[in-house]
């Protein structure tokens, strides 16, 4: 239980970052799809997987980078680490 509130700071805390951007987000993680954010603003779509700790292994790397997506959607990793403000972002 403990990891699941982690993780779902952290989600709020990604989407508070995206919501400064100019973005309306909506949090997935319930679902368990592959995708724990979605934003949208007026010019693009960007899809969110948060991580607490490590980066997604190659097998769900791969899988979030085949993921069918528009072409104006990019698809982001934010990795939070311990006491870290911002997450590390990678784009697939």
């Amino acid at each position: 239980m403990i990891g699941q509130e982690k993780g779902a700071r952290q989600e709020r805390r990604s989407a508070a970052l995206l919501e400064a951007g100019g973005y309306r987000t909506t949090r997935s993680a319930g679902s368990l799809g592959q995708w724990d954010l979605i934003g949208i603003s007026s010019t693009d779509v960007v899809l969110v997987q948060v991580k607490t700790r490590d980066w997604p292994g190659a097998a769900e790397t791969a899988a979030l980078r085949d993921f069918p997506a528009p072409p104006n959607c990019r698809k982001l990793v934010h990795r939070w680490r311990d006491w870290q403000r911002v997450p590390d972002v990678r784009e697939l």
